[in-house]
Protein backbone atom coordinates (compact mmCIF):
# COMPACT_ATOMS: atom_id res chain seq x y z
CA UNK A 1 0.00 0.00 0.00
CA UNK A 2 1.40 3.36 -0.99
CA UNK A 3 1.59 6.38 1.23
CA UNK A 4 -1.23 8.05 -0.68
CA UNK A 5 -3.46 4.99 -0.34
CA UNK A 6 -2.65 4.81 3.36
CA UNK A 7 -3.41 8.50 3.81
CA UNK A 8 -6.64 8.10 1.87
CA UNK A 9 -7.67 5.16 4.06
CA UNK A 10 -6.85 7.13 7.22
CA UNK A 11 -8.77 10.12 5.85
CA UNK A 12 -11.82 7.93 5.16
CA UNK A 13 -11.67 6.50 8.68
CA UNK A 14 -11.40 10.03 10.11
CA UNK A 15 -14.39 11.15 8.01
CA UNK A 16 -16.47 8.27 9.37
CA UNK A 17 -15.42 9.11 12.92
CA UNK A 18 -16.04 12.81 12.30
CA UNK A 19 -19.53 12.07 10.98
CA UNK A 20 -20.25 9.99 14.05
CA UNK A 21 -18.97 12.72 16.36
CA UNK A 22 -20.99 15.34 14.47
CA UNK A 23 -24.16 13.26 14.82
CA UNK A 24 -23.45 12.79 18.54
CA UNK A 25 -22.96 16.55 18.98
CA UNK A 26 -26.21 17.28 17.13
CA UNK A 27 -28.06 14.79 19.33
CA UNK A 28 -26.53 16.42 22.42
CA UNK A 29 -27.64 19.86 21.18
CA UNK A 30 -31.21 18.57 20.85
CA UNK A 31 -31.02 17.10 24.36
CA UNK A 32 -29.65 20.37 25.73
CA UNK A 33 -32.41 22.35 24.00
CA UNK A 34 -34.97 20.01 25.59
CA UNK A 35 -33.34 20.45 28.99
CA UNK A 36 -33.37 24.23 28.58
CA UNK A 37 -37.09 24.09 27.86
CA UNK A 38 -37.67 21.82 30.87
CA UNK A 39 -35.63 24.12 33.11
CA UNK A 40 -37.65 27.09 31.90
CA UNK A 41 -40.87 25.25 32.79
CA UNK A 42 -39.50 24.29 36.20
CA UNK A 43 -38.50 27.89 36.86
CA UNK A 44 -42.03 28.99 36.02
CA UNK A 45 -43.55 26.40 38.32
CA UNK A 46 -41.17 27.31 41.15
CA UNK A 47 -42.12 30.97 40.72
CA UNK A 48 -45.81 30.02 40.95
CA UNK A 49 -45.12 28.01 44.09
CA UNK A 50 -43.25 30.93 45.64
CA UNK A 51 -46.09 33.32 44.81
CA UNK A 52 -48.67 30.91 46.24
CA UNK A 53 -46.67 30.59 49.44
CA UNK A 54 -46.22 34.33 49.74
CA UNK A 55 -49.75 35.39 48.82
CA UNK A 56 -51.93 32.55 50.12
CA UNK A 57 -50.21 30.15 52.51
CA UNK A 58 -48.13 32.52 54.65
CA UNK A 59 -50.98 34.98 55.35
CA UNK A 60 -53.25 32.08 56.34
CA UNK A 61 -50.54 30.61 58.57
CA UNK A 62 -50.08 34.00 60.21
CA UNK A 63 -53.83 34.19 60.85
CA UNK A 64 -53.84 30.69 62.35
CA UNK A 65 -50.83 31.55 64.49
CA UNK A 66 -52.42 34.78 65.74
CA UNK A 67 -55.65 32.96 66.59
CA UNK A 68 -53.79 30.18 68.39
CA UNK A 69 -51.58 32.62 70.28
CA UNK A 70 -54.48 34.78 71.46
CA UNK A 71 -56.45 31.70 72.54
CA UNK A 72 -53.43 30.33 74.37
CA UNK A 73 -52.86 33.64 76.16
CA UNK A 74 -56.52 33.81 77.23
CA UNK A 75 -56.52 30.29 78.63
CA UNK A 76 -53.09 30.63 80.19
CA UNK A 77 -54.17 33.73 82.08
CA UNK A 78 -57.45 32.19 83.26
CA UNK A 79 -56.21 28.76 84.42
CA UNK A 80 -55.89 30.02 87.99
CA UNK A 81 -59.43 31.41 87.80
CA UNK A 82 -60.74 28.01 86.70
CA UNK A 83 -59.09 26.30 89.63
CA UNK A 84 -60.59 28.83 92.04
CA UNK A 85 -64.03 28.37 90.43
CA UNK A 86 -63.76 24.60 90.77
CA UNK A 87 -63.04 24.98 94.49
CA UNK A 88 -65.91 27.45 94.90
CA UNK A 89 -68.33 25.10 93.10
CA UNK A 90 -67.24 22.22 95.27
CA UNK A 91 -67.91 24.29 98.40
CA UNK A 92 -71.27 25.44 97.00
CA UNK A 93 -72.28 21.82 96.36
CA UNK A 94 -71.50 20.90 99.96
CA UNK A 95 -73.40 23.91 101.34
CA UNK A 96 -76.42 23.25 99.12
CA UNK A 97 -76.42 19.59 100.15
CA UNK A 98 -76.29 20.58 103.85
CA UNK A 99 -79.05 23.15 103.42
CA UNK A 100 -81.19 20.63 101.52
CA UNK A 101 -80.83 18.18 104.42
CA UNK A 102 -81.76 20.88 106.94
CA UNK A 103 -84.78 21.97 104.86
CA UNK A 104 -85.99 18.38 104.57
CA UNK A 105 -85.73 17.96 108.38
CA UNK A 106 -87.69 21.17 108.89
CA UNK A 107 -90.39 20.34 106.36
Amino acid sequence: MTDNELLLAISNMMDVKLDSVTKDIQAMKKDIDGMKKDIGEVKGRVKNIELTQENKILPRLNTIEACYTSTYDRYKDSVEDYEAMKQDISILKKVVAEHSEKLQKIG
